[in-house]
């Protein structure tokens, strides 16, 4: 978003296979195994449709990841000028929650060119046309977070079927 030197993006991995992560140790979305060659499907639960005890490990493992700081992520809390070029770091920790919660807060704002421009009212992940694979990943890469934290390799965030809505039926103290 902020236009940081190319040289921090050729330092990344280049994962093979079907591995995927920071450091390329986690397996693709929908393979799981040792060597990530097994093939995984889950199927998200439509919220009416869990039972009690899902519904109360699904809030759980929310509240966990509210409570717990991600072991893989910090955020920027600085620009790369305020940085001195790099050479004064300014991150912080961030909980595994408020890291999903500040990436989708990011991708919706102003976005920072060259020099003093900035590209302003342009909202990537809601008003262009990577709405739909933005927020696949997005939920992807928050599910797979919380399988990390909690070790439920089967965990998934579930789905509200709003279509036939009167209202926000899921608005309710539970």
């Amino acid at each position: 978003r902020e236009n940081w030197p190319i040289v921090f993006y050729n330092r990344t991995c280049q994962c093979q296979g079907n591995f995927m992560g920071y450091n390329c140790g986690d397996c693709k979305f929908g393979f799981t195994g040792p060597n990530c060659t097994v093939r995984k499907t889950l199927i998200r639960k439509e919220i009416y449709r869990m039972t009690a005890t899902e519904k109360d490990k699904f809030i759980a493992y929310l509240n966990l990841a509210k409570r717990s700081i991600s072991a893989n992520y910090v955020i920027a809390t600085g620009t790369y000028e305020q940085m001195n070029n790099g050479s004064n770091p300014m991150f912080a920790d961030i909980s595994v929650y408020d890291l999903f919660v500040w990436l989708h807060y990011y991708a919706s704002r102003d976005a920072f060119l060259e020099g003093d421009l900035v590209w302003r009212n342009i909202d990537f992940a809601h008003e262009a046309p990577a709405f739909l694979p933005w927020h696949r990943f997005f939920l992807l890469h928050w599910e797979h977070e919380i399988q990390r934290l909690t070790g439920d390799e089967n965990f998934t965030i579930p789905f509200w079927d709003w279509r036939d809505a009167q209202q926000c039926d899921v608005c309710t103290d539970e």
